[in-house]
């Protein structure tokens, strides 16, 4: 077909159909996208990609299943049935009030099913059934974030753009014993269906497909080092300034020159933070060692001494990434220390010699 035609051939239709001509090309382009819907891996294709590039919106797909909350767009061919269109929202029971059938059990469907299930029941009334429905507003998505992040659990992420590394980020970011080689998604799809994402692959290669879009329903699941295991340094330093909220909030207390909480970028090392705290007071800070005290997820207290190297990268060794609420101690040095004691010795030495030349002076 040449190019005139298949820019006339739509309004030639609209003409024929009485319908805007947009709507038969928006019919065509919900096909297209539901034909390139993301497709999930069979278990045991570790490190191997998840979708497809570019990635449909997840409404958009046919694994996108209706439910309450979504907010539809329903349409006629037959011009005389356009009183019976118009918006229709999915309530919390699942049903939705469309014109002429009344309530109908819309959640749990893909949008092709949808659309056939209501064909179906229009053709009772209609002599032209045809129709198109169509996902105007979204529901915000429900996914489960489990194994090795900071704060498992249930989340609710924006509809659009909501990625397997944002809900990491949602979670508190993965945890410095995360595997980021072994992330599991499961996605239900009539079938339970699992794949493997490689998120160490996309902060190192870019690897874009390793970072699908989530359907509501997903469960993420972020895996832990093996003893045997070490953590790459530079995928550690990649995960502690994209995989973690954009902000976290730590305390720096003791012999600092501004001690006291504040606010840093995610990610930031604990040397980075002792220098937002206006680093140790000379001499009396040490500045070769400081302690960092961490609440674990089930409410114990972790304390260790860290080697600080001013030079050094992000390393869990010398200079840990820190997290959410940590707490880094600068002590007191010897010299600091030793120049208490003398203060504590001297001072009452020098006071009591002070009454003492007071009381001879008085004397004579």
């Amino acid at each position: 077909m040449s190019r005139r035609r298949q820019l006339i051939w739509p309004w030639i239709a609209a003409v024929v159909l009485q319908v805007p001509a947009g709507a038969g090309l928006g019919l065509v382009a919900q096909q297209a996208n539901a034909a390139t819907a993301i497709p999930m891996q069979p278990a045991g294709t570790q490190g191997r990609s998840v979708g497809t590039t570019p990635q449909p919106l997840p409404w958009q797909a046919e694994h996108y299943r209706l439910g309450p909350g979504d907010a539809l767009s329903l349409q006629f061919l037959d011009p005389g049935a356009a009183a019976l269109a118009g918006p229709v929202t999915i309530l919390s029971d699942g049903t939705a009030t469309v014109g002429l059938l009344g309530s109908v059990d819309l959640a749990g469907l893909s949008l092709s099913q949808a659309q056939q299930m209501l064909r179906q029941l229009y053709s009772r009334f209609l002599r032209r059934p045809d129709l198109i429905l169509a996902v105007v507003t979204p529901r915000p998505l429900r996914v489960t974030v489990l194994g090795e992040v900071e704060r498992p659990g249930f989340y609710e992420l924006p509809p659009t753009g909501a990625t397997a590394v944002s809900a990491i980020q949602a979670a508190g970011g993965a945890t410095l014993q995360a595997n980021l080689k072994d992330v599991v998604l499961q996605r239900q799809d009539g079938l339970q269906q699992k794949g493997h994402l490689d998120l160490a692959a996309l902060l190192l290669e870019g690897d874009q497909r390793q970072n699908p879009l989530l359907f509501d329903g997903d469960n993420l699941r972020v895996g832990r080092l093996s003893e045997q295991m070490v953590a790459d340094p530079q995928v550690l330093a990649m995960a502690a300034t994209n995989l973690r909220p954009a902000t976290i909030s730590v305390n720096v207390i003791g012999e600092v020159r501004s001690p006291g909480r504040m606010q840093l970028p995610a990610g930031t090392a604990m040397v980075e933070a002792v220098l937002a705290a206006g680093g140790a007071v000379p001499w009396r800070g040490q500045t070769s060692q400081a302690e960092l005290v961490r609440v674990s997820r089930d409410g114990t207290t972790r304390r260790e001494f860290i080697t600080l190297r001013s030079k050094q990268d992000v390393s869990v060794a010398f200079n840990p990434p820190l997290q959410n609420n940590d707490t880094v101690i600068i002590h007191r040095s010897l010299y600091g220390k030793s120049l208490d004691v003398l203060n504590q010795v001297l001072v009452p030495l020098a006071t009591v010699g002070n009454y003492w030349w007071l009381y001879r002076s008085f004397q004579q």
